[in-house]
């Protein structure tokens, strides 16, 4: 049944193309040849006959990628004067349009150079499209994001995850460690951190140092 709808497929090709195409005369044995070359390929490698198989998407540590395209922990000012840019980007990064994404955080740059959430963002989205590697563009953009403001924790915080998925697992560990030294009790991304910051060392196992205590 299979080699049936193939060969009325392949006869209304050369039909399409001798009478609608209006090929040259001269030109028709050509054309009728390179079918029949298509036609004689497949069936030495075609399998029309196989089941189909779904294609399995990859698979990433566990915990470590939902952040990528989900900056609401409380670290980004949805409302303030680089919002529209933020929210195209995410938009953007939830269709997998990552290299859109970025270009568009280059232009809110180029409004509000001293955004702290947009070179976040960028960092985020040359992340997202390098794979999840962090790569040197993206560390420049987190470095950008920490001078701005020092204190803000979406640089460390999305810093030490790129890392993490890159396999950098002590670099991500050393970041998260310090940023949660540093952050208050009740702040909002406290909670998130932790677990993250567990599963990491869970991962490591014994190849992580001892922690330091905290006070004499």
């Amino acid at each position: 049944m299979i080699w049936l709808l193939i060969l009325i497929a392949a006869a209304l090709t050369v039909g399409g193309i001798f009478w609608l195409g209006r090929l040259p005369v001269a030109a028709r044995p050509l054309a009728g040849a390179a079918v029949m070359l298509g036609l004689t390929g497949y069936a030495l490698q075609g399998s029309p006959a196989l089941p189909g198989h779904p294609v399995a998407k990859a698979t990433e540590p566990e915990g470590f990628g939902e952040a990528i395209t989900d900056r609401q922990q409380g670290m980004a000012n949805r409302f303030g004067p680089a919002a529209q840019w933020i929210g195209m980007s995410d938009g953007f990064m939830r269709t997998g349009k990552t290299e859109l994404a970025a270009q568009t955080l280059e232009k809110g740059l180029d409004r509000y150079p001293d955004n702290v959430d947009l070179w976040v963002g960028l960092g985020n989205a040359l992340v997202a499209h390098g794979g999840g590697v962090m790569s040197p563009a993206a560390a420049l953009a987190f470095d950008e994001a920490a001078k701005r403001d020092p204190s803000h924790p979406a640089p460390p915080f999305f810093a030490g995850l790129a890392m993490a998925q890159s396999g950098d697992l002590k670099g991500a560990e050393a970041v998260w460690n310090q940023l949660l030294q540093r952050s208050p009790a009740d702040a909002p991304w406290r909670p998130d951190l932790e677990m993250r910051l567990a599963q990491l060392r869970q991962a490591m196992g014994a190849g992580l140092p001892p922690e330091s205590p905290a006070g004499p």
